[in-house]
């Protein structure tokens, strides 16, 4: 019989292992550009929808404010990005790429190529990955909290 509490058994341990190994693999691709894993992934949001208020980055990242705002602080420090009131909600921060964050759009194009080539797998593969894990995302976040009974 297996034991059910083998740690190569656990769904939790292998996500997590694989996410710290996949976001070295980042690493040294998205220095050249001058951004961390995480403001990449802020990066990528912005090229899809700029400008977007910090509420809806958030949520599209499922980070939130107290991570997002250091990230964006960085992103804006650099150029890349400005913060500024919503015009039509005073109580929101508006983000918008600068002319420089629009033009590292460009350089970024060819990240999801070098991460392909260094992984060595197929594209189909990295998607069928990409399809799984976006599933037990989705079953994660739907799971209701445990409770403890007394």
């Amino acid at each position: 019989m297996t034991d059910p509490l083998a740690l190569d058994r656990q769904v939790c341990f292998a996500v997590v292992a694989a996410s710290r190994s996949l976001v070295a693999v980042y690493k040294p691709i998205l220095e050249p550009l001058g951004l961390t894993h995480p403001q990449y992934l802020v990066m990528l949001a912005l090229w899809e929808s700029s400008p977007l208020r910090v509420k809806d980055l958030g949520e599209r990242l499922l980070l939130d404010p107290a991570t997002l705002s250091p990230l964006l602080k960085r992103l804006e420090k650099q150029g890349l990005l400005t913060r500024a009131r919503d015009s039509s909600d005073e109580r929101s921060l508006a983000l918008a790429l600068t002319p420089a964050g629009t033009a590292l759009r460009q350089r970024a194009e060819q990240v999801p190529g070098q991460v392909i080539e260094r992984l060595g797998l197929s594209i189909s593969e990295l998607e069928g990955i990409r399809d799984s894990a976006t599933a037990l995302l989705f079953a994660s976040r739907a799971t209701p909290p445990s409770t403890t009974s007394p």
